[in-house]
C-alpha cells in the first residue's frame, strides 16, 4: 500500500514539474511591446519573447515607435503589428 501511495505521490510531483514548465514557456512567448503615438498599430509581439534589440527592430520596421513592454492582449480591439 506504502508503494502504491508513493508512486502516486512521484506521479503528481512529476505532473505538477511539467505543468510549471510548460507554462514558464508560453507565458516567455507572450511579450509584446507596446507603440507610442504616431504608431501604425498598439502591440508587436516580440519573436523571442525576450526584449531584445533585434526584436525591437523588428518591430521599428512594422511601424511601432516602442515605448516599452507588455504581455500581449487577446483583446479584438488592440490592433497588433503584422
Amino acid at each position: 500500500m506504502k508503494k502504491i501511495i508513493f508512486v502516486f505521490m512521484v506521479l503528481a510531483l512529476f505532473a505538477f514539474v511539467a505543468t510549471s514548465a510548460i507554462n514558464k514557456v508560453s507565458a516567455s512567448a507572450n511579450l509584446c511591446f507596446l507603440c507610442g503615438s504616431g504608431s501604425s498599430c498598439q502591440q508587436c509581439p516580440s519573436d523571442s519573447g525576450k526584449d531584445t534589440q533585434a526584436d525591437r527592430k523588428k518591430c521599428e520596421a512594422k511601424g511601432c515607435k516602442v515605448s516599452g513592454t507588455t504581455s500581449c492582449s487577446s483583446a479584438v480591439n488592440v490592433k497588433k503589428c503584422q
